[in-house]
């Protein structure tokens, strides 16, 4: 017989919090039992409380009565074989959303055929080369098109605000089972790191072959075939045509033909809301300084990971906030066009750069662009998004050079006379960054950078840098589908899924997407 569980929830101080006889005697406080009577304990959360100058750290823990824990199973996938006549279903796209639609298309019976427009992992990394060398962009392999999607090259932060625990805790599995490491099943904010996901998503891949799925590289999907109401497959580049009655449309929000394409075939689009900025650098000393609350020569310790931030506000009705933080990370050139510059940023599972970076970001609503709907249409936040990428590479001289600006000129109006150092590779040139945004987003990142700088000192001091554009924050566009069947509204056995739908954002939330869909199409009529 299993010895009773219970669980409980303890505070430590950061000193005693990975000691095991430490938190043994906090939970049998907690429980109210002696101590003896704890037979075993499993971590189940952990997460910094950094609010008040002495660190705590909080923890969840299984705790086995008067007996050991018996042994967690390793998180695993599989999928039963797979019929020699199962049914086909398309997945355009092989970021987070399509990887996992194609495994639960597995686990449904159904057979996914993936077809991605870049390169798998491996030769997607030598495709990074030169746009961070020489400033020139492999539009078809680079930081947002290929294997694992946007988020391979850049970061693979998992933490979502979703509250459908039960999904995201699959999520977790399913990264473990491939080779994610186990403390994402714990962590608060959970992060794999740009160095360790290329090979987790690798795996994930060798999964859907392994089970008799088919993954397609270098296939880029020009056209959908329709009849009536009704799709029936896909063109691709080549002039190749796959038939399937399902399609799954998971290309990500910088696939902007996809949408082109929709629209030449007055299939049903709308606007949305979506969000742009810079990104902006500290030295991240600094920000774990006001973040743990250190003294002026004191080094973060050694149990504390390298310390993120949130900022958000509301100003005349849109918000301005940070996006995407990456404490210890770097800033890295997102452009999928040669004739845009586009910055992101990344971190490696260590975070250990020096610099902390975040998006600093004003949201943009459809009824701001009215001036270019006219022309336009529903594409209008494409064309903004895409004359704010061509600002930034006229302002920032060639190649993947980004234009800069501290965040102090910024706010005075001035160009700045030298720029800090930063850890973005391709450069930057000092540039007016308060003139090259609307007048109407810089009035309100300006409201939000003071409203910051009061709230966390130090957040607007000299070192603190602005290199524009981020403008990849979202899709400016949204595919709609029905609420019961997640079908385009108009199109039968064509699903949108994920962020470039316009229905996630972030990988864990577009894994998510995917697996809703895929259990959509397995039921399908």
């Amino acid at each position: 017989m299993e010895p009773p569980i219970e669980t409980v929830d303890i505070v430590l101080p950061l000193e005693k919090s990975e000691d095991e006889t430490a938190r043994r005697q906090a939970a049998a406080i907690k429980l109210g039992i002696p101590f003896a009577r704890i037979g075993g304990i499993k971590l189940r959360k952990h997460s910094i409380d950094a609010r008040q100058r002495a660190v705590k750290v909080q923890l969840r823990l299984d705790v086995a009565l008067d007996g050991p824990l018996p042994p967690d199973e390793t998180p695993h996938w599989s999928a039963p074989p797979l019929s020699p006549n199962a049914r086909p279903v398309i997945i355009v796209g092989c970021g987070p959303a399509g990887l996992f639609a194609a495994l639960r298309c597995l686990e449904n019976g159904l057979k996914p055929i993936l077809l991605e427009r870049g390169k798998d992992a491996s030769a997607r990394r030598f495709d990074l080369a030169p746009i961070l060398r020489e400033g020139r962009v492999i539009e078809e392999s680079n930081y947002c098109f290929g294997e694992g999607g946007a988020g391979t090259f850049s970061d693979g932060k998992l933490y979502t605000r979703a509250t459908k625990r039960g999904p995201v805790a699959k999520v977790y599995e399913v990264l473990v089972a491939h080779g994610a490491p186990e403390e994402i099943l714990t962590d608060a904010h959970p992060h794999i790191g740009s160095n360790l996901l290329p090979n987790v998503v690798k795996a994930i891949r060798q999964s859907i072959i392994a089970a008799g799925g088919e993954v397609r590289f270098q296939t880029k999907v020009v056209d959908l075939l329709v009849s009536g109401n009704r799709i029936h497959g896909v063109v691709t580049a080549t002039g190749e045509e796959i038939l399937a009655d399902s399609v799954i449309l998971a290309t990500g929000h910088s696939a902007r033909d996809i949408y082109r394409l929709l629209e030449s075939k007055n299939i049903l689009l709308e606007p949305k809301p979506f969000a742009v900025g810079f990104r902006i650098e500290h030295p991240q000393p600094f920000i774990d300084r006001t973040q743990y609350h250190l003294n002026p020569d004191q080094e973060r310790p050694r149990l504390l990971p390298a310390a993120r931030y949130r900022l958000a506000t509301k100003i005349r009705g849109r918000g301005v906030h940070s996006f995407c933080m990456c404490p210890g990370g770097w800033i890295v050139p997102a452009s999928t066009e040669n004739d845009e510059v586009v910055v992101n940023g990344m971190s490696l599972s260590r975070r250990d750069s020096p610099f902390a970076n975040s998006g600093m970001v004003s949201t943009v609503e459809p009824e701001d662009l009215q001036y270019l709907t006219k022309e336009h249409g529903v594409l209008a936040g494409l064309v903004f998004q895409k004359e704010l990428e061509r600002t930034a590479k006229i302002a920032g001289g060639g190649g993947q050079v980004a234009p800069g600006q501290r965040a102090v000129d910024f706010l005075s109006g001035k160009i700045s006379s030298s720029l800090p150092e930063t850890s973005y590779f391709p450069g930057m040139t000092s540039a007016p960054l308060h003139d090259l945004l609307p007048s109407w987003i810089t009035s309100r990142m300006r409201e939000g950078f003071r409203l910051f700088g009061r709230q966390m000192h130090g957040y607007l001091s000299e070192d603190a840098l602005l290199l524009g554009f981020e403008t990849r924050t979202s899709s400016p566009v949204r595919i709609p589908r029905r609420d019961d069947t997640l079908e385009h509204p108009e199109i039968a056995g064509l699903y949108p899924c994920g962020e470039g739908a316009g229905y996630a954002g972030g990988i864990v939330s577009a894994a998510m997407d995917g697996l809703r869909i895929a259990d959509a199409a397995c039921i399908r009529k």
